[in-house]
C-alpha cells in the first residue's frame, strides 16, 4: 500500500530564545537516541542523559534555529562556523519538509558568514541520515572520528564527514 502524503504545515524559521531551550533539548536527545545508539561508544551514551541535554540547548541559544509548525518547536539546527553542528526534527514532523527547510537555513548562513561550503558530522550506522544528507546535494568525504564532547575530554565517534559547497545559498 503507497504510503500516505505527509500533511505539508507551513514552517516557520527563526532564531531561537531561551525560552525554546527545553523543546530543542527534548527534540535533540530524542533524534539523537534514534540516530546514535549502538552506532557511537557507550561511554558517550552513558553521559548524554537528559540533563545534557538540557544544559547544552539552554549554552547553545545564540547557535540555535528553530522550525516552528502550529506553533511549536518541530525542529532545530545549530550552526557554528562552517559547521552544521546539529540538526533534528520531532518524530511527528519527519517527513514533512522541516529537515530540508533547516538545512537550507544552515547553507545559507554559512553563505552569509562567508564560508565556500559547510560540513556535518554524520555518525557511520546512521542510515538514514546519510540518505538525506545526500538527496540534498552534500557530498560524503569519508569516514573519521568525530571527537564528541565527554565529561574528561572528547570521545572519538565514529563518522562520516560531508560537505556541500556553497553558490550563493
Amino acid at each position: 500500500m503507497p504510503r500516505p502524503e505527509p500533511d505539508h504545515q507551513p514552517i516557520t524559521l527563526r532564531p531561537a530564545e531561551p525560552g525554546d531551550a527545553v523543546a530543542v533539548a527534548e527534540i535533540w536527545r530524542d533524534g539523537w537516541r534514534d540516530g546514535h545508539l549502538g552506532h557511537v561508544p557507550d561511554v558517550l551514551v552513558a553521559v548524554r542523559t537528559p540533563e545534557s541535554f538540557a544544559v547544552r540547548a539552554a549554552q547553545r541559544v545564540s547557535d540555535t534555529t528553530i522550525a516552528v509548525v502550529e506553533g511549536g518547536v518541530a525542529g532545530f539546527v545549530m550552526v557554528v562556523e562552517d559547521e552544521v553542528e546539529q540538526l533534528y526534527v520531532a518524530a511527528a514532523h519527519r517527513g514533512s519538509g522541516v529537515a530540508g527547510a533547516l538545512l537550507a537555513c544552515a547553507e545559507r548562513l554559512g553563505w552569509e558568514q562567508g564560508h565556500e561550503r559547510v560540513w556535518l558530522a554524520v555518525a557511520t550506522g546512521n542510515a538514514r541520515a546519510r540518505r538525506f544528507y545526500e538527496r540534498q546535494g552534500w557530498v560524503d568525504e569519508g569516514a573519521f572520528g568525530y571527537p564528541a564532547e565527554g565529561p574528561d575530554g572528547p570521545i572519538p565517534v565514529p563518522c562520516h564527514r560531508y560537505v556541500k559547497p556553497l553558490a550563493g545559498a
